[in-house]
């Protein structure tokens, strides 16, 4: 199959360019219109106790939550001044009807007392109005605050603050999309210097930043056809953005440089190689049934991986999901079609705008390949001649890196995401010190059905009593809805506010028949955040279960084995295990807060480190399937074990050191972000690929392997009828290429010919 493509991209090239320039155009056109059509939210469970608690009260009462908290604050009047409200009231009474559905202020006739005096701050000079925004959705209420929130401000001389959910999410959305870019800003200058250097010529370096650009435009594209019929996060466009350029650099990187040393060997046989000969054809043709068929498989790892999300019930989940998959599929199609194509119509034109032969001297790989002494070779060397040692160090490093994992502590995305200087984080600071009941993680207790009259009374006043409680208070009642909210002493994360949502509901478990309730929910900011870490923890196992499944069954569809796939797995749960201790140690414990500027909250996002986790499990087999089908080719050829791992090693090292380097700046760009979560994203997928591509692929696979020795290729006769009849081994075989005997010699990225 992957033979056959090649031919064909190769003898269709111009049809090929004009259909990829086509989409490339109509991507850069229409693509980015997904930004107006995805929708914010989506990261509570649908199916929780806390959303069905939700949804019962605002049937009953209206909006149980305020989407917008206005603080308004006077340098000399009183909250309670008539001349205070006076000034203030040609602002309430310019909120539009149709973005408003609710608004509380301490100016609203007939409010209790004791509600009055709640909307009124500490210092007797702030007041509160608390607004619940129109919409049958997140979306929709996302743009009416956009509508809203410049008609908000007060007059000369109020102060006026915006706090609460959507002012804060509302902030990260647009930060996100600023430092994306930013970013991305950033990288591309370093990107296309380490790309000169690693090819050696202006026409080679440009190919993967051509692809990385169609690649981003065009999963924007397809990210806007999924709209059409799912909801779509606007951060799931900052995972397409970020990791389609990664990743069509990585597979670029690896498709040129196979071409590229085809080709090389052509033009040392004296062959023809100008575009349209035989030589050209076939360098194209052995690219794509080699390297081609590696992208392949190792761009399915990854869109397993993103799979994975599917299976979680939050939309802001499944949509990362969507939008890593359509991505990789974009990335892993103009690898296969548009490269090849463009590498048959460039021929060895694609040195073109080589570097002076005077710099690529000094280039420290190209001096160790001239003496025949490259480090690669000395690596492997080494690792084959000591192999149990290594494994037992690197496990030993990994096990320790490890270590902070078990203080790991899960929550959710709030306001402290945000950089201090974000005007929101200040304006949640003031809320938090004029209002601090209302800053205070709470959970509703809502008991649907006739109540005792008698034991309410005293069962309020019992859960206001619980450890890790400030209070309860009944805060109403509508038809058979009573609704009573419970505050926490301390935050979301803390295992005070964790502990006293189990209490709750073990309370409430044990009362419902002396209530006379028909049913009991418990809900509310502090349950939603214990019910959001429960559904993840929950789903996890059998979504780490089909990763690993299923990755094992294509790594042996395109190895021809069962225990390199089992071992690949293990090896990677061991850098998943680092790599998460490593994000713990830095933002749950807070050791790079000062170096990175930002607050340590003592928690990481859940569905974060799940992405985090997940990613790099699939980024890691990508590169494990790099090094495995070229030590598998050197295995067809015939080569012993020690000597087809070292060849492997040395021939695929410096090509997958090189596609991690691009991929970590990439991703690394990504902690300047003011964003936390971005950060955390960024550092921990960088820290993933740069530990995976040295320690776990350059040390302790070839180690195990080595140790393995035979084993790595068993594989049960059933099995292997079954993988001969479904023809994986199509181009499994390096062809016409000279045994390599020894691990000497290195070949060149730089200006390769042979």
């Amino acid at each position: 199959m992957f033979d056959r493509l090649g031919r064909t991209t190769h003898d269709r090239r111009r049809l090929v360019m004009a259909a990829a320039l086509v989409f490339a155009v109509l991507a850069a056109v229409f693509g980015p219109a997904v930004q107006r059509e995805v929708s914010v939210g989506g990261f509570a469970d649908p199916h929780a106790e806390s959303t069905r608690a939700a949804a019962v009260l605002e049937e009953a009462f209206g909006p149980a939550t305020s989407d917008v908290v206005v603080l308004w604050r006077h340098p000399t009047l009183a909250a309670d001044d008539p001349a205070f409200a006076a000034a203030l009231a040609p602002v309430l009474a310019d909120l539009p009807a149709a973005d408003v559905q609710r608004v509380v202020h301490p100016w609203l006739p007939g409010l209790p007392d004791d509600v009055r005096a709640g909307l009124v701050g500490a210092d007797g000079r702030t007041a509160m109005a608390a607004i619940a925004l129109a919409g049958d959705d997140d979306a929709a209420r996302a743009e009416a605050y956009e509508r809203l929130r410049d008609r908000l401000t007060a007059p000369e001389p109020f102060d006026t603050h915006l706090a609460g959910l959507q002012p804060v999410y509302s902030e990260l959305q647009e930060r996100s999309e600023r430092d994306i870019a930013r970013a991305e800003m950033l990288a591309m200058p370093i990107l296309l210097v380490l790309l000169v250097l690693i090819f050696g010529s202006l026409a080679a370096a440009a190919l993967p930043v051509a692809i990385g650009g169609i690649a981003v435009v065009g999963s924007m594209l397809v990210l806007r056809a999924v709209t059409a019929v799912t909801d779509v996060s606007p951060f799931a466009l900052n995972v397409a953005t970020i990791l389609g350029l990664g990743l069509a650099i990585d597979y670029s990187l690896f498709v040129v440089s196979r071409f590229r040393e085809e080709l090389a060997r052509s033009a040392a046989r004296g062959e023809d190689t100008r575009p349209g000969s035989a030589a050209v054809r076939t360098a194209v043709r052995r690219t794509v049934a080699t390297a081609g068929r590696t992208v392949a498989f190792s761009g399915l790892t990854v869109a397993i991986a993103f799979c994975g999300l599917l299976l979680f019930p939050q939309m802001f989940m499944r949509s990362m999901g969507l939008g890593g998959i359509a991505v990789v599929l974009v990335d892993v199609v103009l690898a296969l079609t548009l490269l090849p194509a463009l590498l048959a119509w460039l021929g060895p034109r694609v040195d073109a705008g080589r570097l002076p032969a005077a710099v690529t001297r000094r280039l420290p790989w190209a001096r160790r390949a001239q003496t025949g002494e490259g480090g690669w070779a000395r690596l492997a060397r080494g690792v084959l001649r000591r192999p149990a040692a290594v494994v037992l160090g690197t496990t030993a490093v990994l096990g320790l890196v490890a270590l902070p994992a078990f203080d790991l502590v899960a929550g959710e995305t709030d306001v402290r995401d945000l950089p201090a200087s974000s005007v929101t984080r200040q304006d949640a600071d003031v809320l938090a010190e004029q209002f601090p009941a209302a800053a205070a993680p709470a959970s509703d207790v809502v008991v649907v059905g006739e109540v005792d009259e008698a034991a309410l009374g005293a069962w309020v006043a019992s859960l206001g009593d619980l450890p890790g409680a400030t209070g309860a208070t009944l805060a109403g009642r509508a038809d058979d809805v009573t609704h009573v909210v419970v505050r926490a002493a301390a935050g979301p994360e803390d295992p005070t506010t964790r502990e006293l949502v189990r209490e709750l509901r073990a309370a409430v478990g044990e009362t419902r028949a002396g209530l006379g309730g028909a049913e009991v929910l418990v809900g509310g900011a502090a349950t939603a955040g214990t019910d959001a870490v429960a559904v993840i923890t929950r789903v996890l196992p059998w979504t780490l279960a089909f990763v690993a499944g299923t990755t094992m069954l294509l790594l042996f569809l395109a190895l021809r084995s069962v225990v390199l796939p089992v071992k690949a797995v293990v090896m990677n749960v061991l850098s998943l295990g680092a790599t998460v201790g490593m994000v713990t140690w830095g933002f749950v414990q807070g050791h790079l807060a000062g170096a990175l500027d930002f607050t340590a909250a003592g928690r990481v996002e859940a569905a974060n480190l799940v992405l985090i986790g997940l990613i790099a499990l699939g980024l890691a087999m990508d590169y494990e399937l790099f090094l495995l089908s070229r030590v598998r080719e050197e295995h067809l050829r015939g080569a012993d074990d020690a000597t087809a791992i070292a060849t492997g090693l040395q021939r695929s090292g410096r090509t997958i050191t090189s596609a991690a380097l691009l991929l970590v700046v990439v991703l690394a760009a990504m902690v300047t972000s003011g964003v936390t979560f971005l950060k955390t994203i960024g550092l921990g997928l960088a820290f993933a690929v740069a530990l995976d591509a040295t320690v776990v692929r350059a040390l302790l696979v070839p180690a195990t392997m080595r140790l393995l020795g035979r084993a790595n290729w068993w594989l049960p006769r059933p099995l292997a009828r079954l993988h001969d009849r479904l023809g994986f081994d199509e181009g499994a075989e390096a062809p016409e290429v000279e045994p390599p005997a020894t691990v000497e010699r290195e070949p060149e990225l730089v200006g390769s010919r042979g």
